[in-house]
Order: C-alpha cells, then sequence, then structure tokens
C-alpha cells in the first residue's frame, strides 16, 4: 500500500482528441457518466463527485482525480466538495454504525487516505482553510479505531501539508517586492557621474550567469503558483446556480499576478539599462549584452525571461536608437525574434516549446529538464479554451471533455515547475533584478531623446513636454 508519488509526468494526461461539439459516435453510460471511445465525455456533477470516491474495492485513476479536482471548483467549492465527499464515505462504508466492520475498513482506508494525501500534495492551497483540515481529520478518526497505523499516516500527511504551507507562504513573503517605476528622476543622472547609478554590467558582465540568474528567479516564482490558479482567473457565475459566483472570496490568484508582474519588470529593466548610458558605444554594448543572454536563455529553455528581453529591446525608446543600432551586430538579434515571432499563433516559439518539452521527458540532468513558457501566452491558451466551449452541456451535465483538455495543459506545467534549478544562486545578483530603480514609459522616452535626439516634430513636442515634467526644465 505505497503512497501516491506527486504528479509527475505528463503520462498521466491522455490527449482526448478535444473537440468542442458534441459526437455522433456511440455512448456508453456507467452510473450517470457519458463515455466515448473509452473517454469519459460528460456527467452530473453528483456522479463525478461518486466516481472520486474510493470504496473497498475501487480506486480513481490518477488523471481523474487531478483533472476533478482542478476543474470543480468551477461549480463547487473545496470545502463543500470535500465535504460530501467524506459524507458519502460514511454513509457507504457505514462509518456511523456503532460496531465497525474492521476487516472492510482495512480494505478502504488505505484508499481514502491516498486519496486525502493526493488532494493535499497537489492543491495545499486549498488546506489553508480550517474546515478543509476538519473534514480530513474528522474522516481519519472513524477509520483509526480499526487500524493503528491510520493516526500514524495522518500525521505524516498533515506535517507535510504544514511544511509545504508554511514553504509556500514563506516564499511568498521572500519574494523581495518589485519595486514600482519610480525612477524617472534618474534622467538627471546622466549628466551626473555615474555611481549613483549601478548598471547591469557592473553586477553581471557574463550573459551565461545572467541567464542563469534569470532562470533562478523564473523557477522560485513558478514554485508558488498552484495549478488551480489557472482555473480561479476565469471564476464566472456557475449558469446552474445563478445567485452566487462559486468563490465568494476575492479570487486566489495572487502568485500568477506577481509571475506576470515580473515579466513586465524584466522588460522594463532591459530597456532602461540600454537606455541609460550617455555614450552610443556603451549603449550598443549593453545591447549585445543582452543579446547574449537572451541567447542563452533560448538554450535553457527559459522561454518567459527570453520573451522578456526581446520585448523590452522592442519597446519603441529602444527600436527609436538608429545610430546605437547601427554599431550592433544584429544578426543574432533577428534568429531570436525570428523563434518569437507571433505569426502563425507563434509557431515557431511553440514547435522550439515542443522540443524543449520533449527534451525535458527523456533528460538525464536537471538542467536538460527545464522548461520555462513564455507564461502570458500559456495563459492566452487557457483562456480561450476556457472561453471557447461551455463548462455544462445543454442538459445540465459538466462538460468534462473540455477540462481534460485544461488538464492537460496545467499538468504539463505543474511538471515544469517542479525543476530544481540547477544553477547556484547570486543573491547579489539576484537582489538587483528585483531592486534595480527602473524608468516608466515617459522615463524611457526622456532618456532615449536625451541619447539620440527627435526626429520629427511629433518626437520633438513629447521631448519638451517630458523635459518640463519630469526634470521641470524648459
Amino acid at each position: 500500500e505505497g503512497m501516491p508519488q506527486t504528479l509527475s509526468s505528463t503520462s498521466m494526461f491522455t490527449p482526448c482528441g478535444f473537440s468542442p461539439h458534441l459526437h455522433t459516435a456511440k455512448e456508453d453510460e456507467q452510473g450517470g457518466l457519458i463515455f466515448q471511445d473509452g473517454n469519459l465525455t460528460s456527467a452530473s456533477l453528483d456522479a463525478l463527485i461518486q466516481h472520486l470516491i474510493p470504496t473497498t474495492d475501487y480506486y480513481p485513476e490518477k488523471a481523474y482525480i487531478f483533472t476533478f479536482l482542478l476543474s470543480s471548483r468551477l461549480f463547487i467549492e473545496p470545502h463543500e466538495l470535500l465535504s460530501r465527499v467524506c459524507h458519502k464515505c460514511i454513509e457507504q462504508q457505514r462509518l456511523d454504525d456503532p460496531v465497525l466492520d474492521k476487516a472492510r475498513i482495512r480494505k478502504f482506508g488505505p484508499k481514502i487516505l491516498q486519496l486525502l494525501t493526493e488532494w493535499t500534495e497537489t492543491f495545499p492551497y486549498d488546506f489553508q482553510e480550517e474546515r478543509m483540515i476538519g473534514h480530513l481529520k474528522d474522516m481519519i478518526h472513524r477509520i483509526a479505531p480499526c487500524d493503528e497505523a491510520y493516526w500514524k499516516k495522518m500525521n505524516q500527511l498533515l506535517q507535510t501539508l504544514n511544511q509545504k504551507l508554511a514553504t509556500l507562504s514563506h516564499g511568498q513573503e521572500g519574494i523581495v517586492k518589485i519595486s514600482a517605476a519610480v525612477s524617472d528622476k534618474l534622467v538627471a543622472f546622466k549628466t551626473k557621474p555615474p555611481s549613483i547609478q549601478r548598471e547591469i554590467l557592473s553586477v553581471c558582465s557574463d550573459p551565461y550567469t545572467l541567464a542563469q540568474q534569470l532562470t533562478h528567479v523564473e523557477l522560485e516564482r513558478l514554485s508558488h503558483i498552484g495549478p488551480e490558479e489557472f482555473v480561479q482567473a476565469f471564476v464566472h457565475k456557475d449558469p446552474l446556480d445563478g445567485t452566487k459566483t462559486c468563490f465568494s472570496e476575492q479570487k486566489k490568484t495572487s502568485n500568477l499576478e506577481a509571475y506576470v508582474k515580473w515579466f513586465n519588470r524584466l522588460c522594463y529593466l532591459v530597456a532602461t539599462e540600454i537606455c541609460m548610458p550617455a555614450k552610443k558605444k556603451q549603449r550598443a554594448q549593453v545591447i549585445e549584452f543582452f543579446i547574449d543572454v537572451a541567447r542563452e536563455c533560448f538554450n535553457i529553455g527559459n522561454f518567459n525571461s527570453l520573451m522578456a528581453i526581446i520585448s523590452g529591446m522592442n519597446m519603441s525608446p529602444v527600436s527609436r536608437l538608429k545610430k546605437t543600432w547601427s554599431k550592433v551586430k544584429t544578426a543574432k538579434f533577428f534568429i531570436l525574434e525570428h523563434q518569437m515571432d507571433p505569426t502563425g499563433n507563434f509557431y515557431n516559439y511553440r514547435t522550439a516549446l515542443r522540443g524543449a518539452a520533449h527534451r525535458s521527458l527523456t533528460a538525464h540532468s536537471n538542467r536538460e529538464k527545464i522548461v520555462i513558457p513564455f507564461f502570458s501566452l500559456l495563459i492566452k491558451d487557457i483562456y480561450f479554451l476556457n472561453e471557447g466551449c461551455a463548462n455544462r452541456l445543454p442538459n445540465g451535465h459538466v462538460n468534462f471533455e473540455k477540462f481534460l483538455e485544461l488538464a492537460k495543459q496545467v499538468g504539463e506545467f505543474i511538471t515544469w515547475k517542479q525543476v530544481e534549478c540547477p544553477f547556484e544562486q547570486d543573491p547579489n545578483i539576484i537582489h538587483y533584478l528585483h531592486t534595480a530603480p527602473i524608468f516608466t514609459e515617459d522615463g524611457l522616452y526622456l532618456a532615449s531623446y536625451e541619447s539620440e535626439s527627435p526626429e520629427n516634430q511629433t518626437e520633438k513636442d513629447r521631448w519638451k513636454s517630458l523635459r518640463s515634467s519630469i526634470l521641470g526644465k524648459t
């Protein structure tokens, strides 16, 4: 009766030949579950809950558990789901009887423990709620009289859960609060000695090292994102319950939002570092440095940092610096840009991502396992999957086929976020990445005009108004 391992491989998700319209092929029904060619496609919420519940001789498939726990929160809050699961177990296993059937419960016990373990391992944030822990303990108190070992298992489970929640909340506080873009005043420094503003090259002049430190930041931030955040980002009102949204509290997507903020910060940091230096030659040097960093991110499989760096270089205050760019060997940059070209729904990037994902599956070292997807595109894909088809079918059944596809995308992401970062951490560089002052968009434009004068009337007017609003000069 080994305890389950946490989700580790995407093999548990079988692509389900997903199509948003209803099939015409033959359907089988078992206990309210509708199957299509062996795949569960739809069912009532009650039937799906029943299918989650273990018995003396049944245990749900791992892929089913993950898919249902992930998507059920669109219809029912986790504490309510766990309450119903426990209630049904008590009924089915007659756990309220004055005399328990010990032999029977010894068959059932390990299975319910395993289900609770999988739930706590995969969706630990659900258990920040007292009510959840209450249901968990109640269940184990009922079966424990039949086997001493169940107490031990419960304590183990709660200990692991507490550690995990502590690590996650500590991590959330531990992430250096990203300093907002408040640094337009830096423009004034261009005329002063450079010692006031440290720049990236004085902190780290080796592109390989910087790419590795960026990968550290990415994996650290990814590790805090719970799989349920992808679903909670799109919680709508459930059509069968017009009164309340499923989550009365605010959406629990703070880690996901913090990660998007980090991407934006990195774009602006790159643009700031390029626009800061007073001399054209230095600016060109910074651009070439970032091209090398981006190339190394690509080789590592860190597509999120790669995309942020390219986006930063493509911001108009940077791309308008024609004289600076004329000093840059741009061939390498165009290759990278081509990889991240949005045409064909990011066809080139998706091909590269599949390559990295494949490498990750057959990897021997942690270094080869790294896959950090371009995050906002992943969210967009999940958003379109969610918008593209209904959560429920016209007969009120849950559209399970949709959620299998959702679980496949989120499950792959979970596999990637569990990779341990193989590179040594450099706290100095990481601190700089999180706290170095960055320009707002206005600050970037002003710095850009100060570096290379405006070329037309529109730019001249903008330069004038920025000088007076930011520098107080006329």
